[in-house]
């Protein structure tokens, strides 16, 4: 979903010169394959209900979630690091590296056509229960979020942000990107938010328990490449129509007789 990409729209503008900008030799690695591995799947205790902070996050009806989405440890052959998120969008999945070429590997939802991105980026910091304000660039595109114009949405159940937001940077500037949960866990396994990365909640729920401010996050590119730059997508932002012009005044009528809506 969109979110308050805060400096997303304006900052990708402004900073576009980054998007061409080689990334450090240090960052740079081979696309990792993976395998999976035996798995319990259509485990109720992974996707069942959870009461946090005082609210009642729902079971997902975890025989709708397709197998290949479902939380689970596979084998996953790569140079990064234990502790290292690889994220790859051709197969909608979001890895936490292990040791001895294992991982565990999370079904996701990624940004839609001309919202995708791909790089190298930091966690930065991490909350629970996140509030979220929409971008003006995503409010003048559905005036429905006008509600929410600079005072946000409260966390909550309904909040597109879900239970968890992990907020990325990349070289130190913040493109407005998060891994976030997903009151919509049906869209898990697609192309459907503005750019960031949705998991179920009970899945991010894990993930936020498992990695670390400081944990380094790798988006593959759209064919399932390793980065070597930083990639990210140049939204416009719609115009609004000019103001019409100003008519000739009309000759005054003479009144009506009659009653009639006023």
């Amino acid at each position: 979903m969109g979110l308050r990409f805060a400096g997303l729209m304006t900052g990708v503008v402004v900073l576009m010169g980054l998007a061409g900008c080689q990334l450090d030799p240090a960052l740079m690695g081979t696309a990792p394959a993976a395998q999976a591995t035996p798995a319990v799947l259509n485990d109720p205790a992974h996707y069942g209900p959870v009461v946090d902070n005082g609210l009642n996050v729902p079971a997902i009806p975890v025989e709708q979630v397709p197998p290949a989405y479902q939380r689970q440890i596979v084998n996953y052959e790569t140079d990064q690091q234990p502790g290292t998120i690889i994220i790859d969008p051709s197969t909608k999945h979001l890895y936490l590296v292990a040791a001895n070429n294992k991982a565990m590997r999370y079904g996701i939802a990624v940004g839609r056509a001309g919202f995708a991105w791909s790089g190298v980026a930091d966690i930065t910091s991490r909350t629970t229960w996140p509030k979220w304000t929409p971008p003006y660039e995503m409010i003048d595109r559905n005036p429905a979020l006008e509600k929410f114009r600079d005072v946000g949405q409260p966390g909550g159940l309904t909040n597109p942000l879900g239970a968890r937001a992990l907020y990325l940077t990349t070289n130190g500037v913040d493109y407005g990107y998060r891994i976030h949960g997903t009151p919509e866990w049906n869209s898990i396994g697609s192309n459907a938010s503005s750019g960031c990365i949705r998991m179920i909640n009970q899945d991010v729920m894990d993930l936020y328990n498992r990695v670390p401010d400081g944990t380094r996050v790798v988006v593959l590119t759209e064919d399932g490449q390793f980065p070597t730059r930083l990639s990210v997508p140049v939204v416009p932002t719609p115009k609004k129509p000019a103001a019409p012009a100003t008519p000739a005044p009309m000759p005054p009528t003479p009144p009506e007789t009659g009653s009639g809506p006023f």
